[in-house]
């Protein structure tokens, strides 16, 4: 079975390593997730809550759709 990645695409991984190369359980603890979860919506996995999204930009000061980027499917 092919693997479907979600179409919200993201830069925390970029974002992390510009910041004095932040791991991802530094993120997780300042989110207050799980660096599994963190882990997930880089891969593009999984979506995370608005909520989520909205902490994750706080934390590298950046708006919402400068770490978040809806890719819509083409089919669609």
């Amino acid at each position: 079975m092919k693997k479907q990645n979600l179409p919200i695409d993201n830069r925390i991984r970029e974002l992390r390593e510009k910041s004095d190369s932040m791991t991802q359980q530094e993120l997780a603890d300042l989110v207050g997730v799980t660096r599994h979860t963190i882990m997930a919506i880089e891969a593009a996995k999984y979506s995370p809550s608005l909520e989520v999204a909205f902490r994750i930009s706080a934390v590298f000061h950046q708006p919402l759709e400068q770490v978040f980027q809806f890719q819509p499917d083409s089919k669609n």
